[in-house]
């Protein structure tokens, strides 16, 4: 494709993600590619990156389009994202934009006029407002606020650096430095991570799905945080286990890994595609002590095993704020008024899953998010309609599960973030019921 192409197709991979706005950019990308199959890989690598660096800079961007009088549509926010953070001249863009075959249509008067406006200026403009500056949505802003305080600006800029790639070796079948030794042998170079004892981390992304070590089972694709919470959910041979919001499985195969396939695991989820997907990656991963139970209103599963799980991990539902340098387009798919509905989710949901932890046994309740409202709140709204359970600190338990490595917590909970730990954001609570 000329450059001119791959800008055209920037451009209309940008108007499909605007046109369904609640549904996570990169299924929508994968959509795109598919049915343009004659766009090579060099090109779909290239058309990636400007599609996505625009996407990582929207809220910046519309607001020097909305400044320039220019409206934020796909074509126009391309070609600010060239301008302002690629560093075209004017002269530039419009040798791209000729409405020859495959490029862009001409400029239009008002379009050149928009861009001579943006010519020559900053992405991080002085007068834009906080969350413009911080390319931070304004809904968030106060709970951000809120968990990080003067460190905030660091940590908003750790949100928009592109994320490694992380993998958990699956001690079913490997160890790490195995697997790390096998890669190395594809070409893949890993290091170890610092926190997580299964972790491998590559510093970008490569094609790890082509790999024998992956086709094998030998490791998954899973962020060092993700895998603190299977650790810190402690969950040990012989034990029942129970992941409540198990999705695609990716922490209950960690979960399955630390109980060496012995006991028993339920992954329970409301859809049943993601538990077919489910399926296929237990298989792959060679976990044989996993079933999986679809929840249905009026389903008596629940009561039936009330009480009767030595473990409860509930990777709740929630905005996915701690995601946001690895998903850049959903801190544009949600709002204050999702906020809000999650948080009123993640209280029921706690309470149902509750119900299923024994005596003495331990419910783990866990986010991909950093917003107080839906970590350290929820977990203390919890508490108090509760009381049988309490607070298992993290200090305590992470002496016995890492010794000799700092508790990456706050207070007494698992508190991650990318600026401080390098990870993904992920918060979790270990809550014990009274033998």
């Amino acid at each position: 494709m000329t450059p001119a192409g791959r800008i055209q197709a920037a451009i209309d991979l940008l108007a499909a993600i605007a046109e369904q706005p609640r549904r996570p950019a990169d299924a929508i990308a994968n959509d795109f590619f598919r049915t343009r199959r004659f766009i090579g890989g060099g090109d779909r690598r290239a058309i990636s990156e400007l599609a996505w660096g625009a996407i990582r800079q929207k809220l910046r961007l519309d607001w020097h389009l909305a400044r320039a009088g220019a409206p934020g549509s796909p074509r126009m926010t391309l070609a600010a994202h060239l301008l302002l953070a690629e560093g075209w001249t004017p002269a530039a863009l419009a040798g791209h934009f000729t409405g020859d075959r495959f490029a862009p249509a001409r400029l239009a008067p008002e379009e050149v006029e928009a861009v001579r406006r943006l010519a020559g200026q900053r992405m991080i403009h002085p007068d834009m407002p906080e969350g413009a500056r911080l390319n931070l949505p304004d809904w968030a802003l106060p709970g951000l606020r809120a968990r990080f305080g003067t460190e905030l600006a660091r940590e908003a800029a750790a949100m928009e650096v592109n994320a490694p790639l992380d993998l958990r070796a699956n001690l079913l079948r490997t160890t790490r430095d195995a697997a790390g030794v096998l890669l190395a042998g594809e070409g893949i170079a890993a290091d170890p991570t610092p926190l997580s004892p299964w972790g491998l981390r590559l510093p970008e992304r490569q094609p790890i799905g082509a790999t024998a070590a992956f086709r094998d089972g030998l490791v998954e694709v899973q962020d060092e945080g993700s895998q603190l919470i299977a650790l810190v959910t402690d969950a040990r041979p012989g034990m029942r286990v129970a992941d409540y919001c198990a999705g695609a499985a990716g922490k209950t195969l960690a979960l399955a890994a630390t109980m060496g396939n012995r006991g028993h695991i339920v992954a329970c989820d409301v859809s049943a595609a993601r538990l077919e997907g489910a399926g296929r990656r237990l298989r792959r991963a060679g976990v044989d002590n996993a079933e999986r139970h679809l929840l249905e209103s009026g389903d008596k599963w629940r009561k039936r095993r009330g009480r009767s799980f030595d473990r409860v991990l509930v990777d709740a539902p929630c905005t996915g704020s701690g995601t946001w340098r690895r998903n850049p387009d959903a801190r544009l798919r949600t709002g204050a008024a999702d906020l809000a509905e999650l948080v009123v989710k993640q209280s029921a949901i706690l309470d149902e899953a509750s119900d299923l932890v024994r005596p003495g046994g331990r419910l783990v309740y866990a986010t991909c998010s950093l917003l107080p409202e839906e970590d350290e709140m929820q977990v203390e709204s919890f508490l108090a309609r509760h009381p049988g359970f309490a607070v298992r600190p993290l200090p305590a338990l992470w002496a016995e599960l890492r010794p000799g490595i700092e508790a990456p917590g706050q207070g007494p909970y698992l508190a991650l973030s990318p600026a401080s730990h390098g990870t993904d954001g992920f918060f979790a609570a270990v809550l014990e019921r009274a033998p």
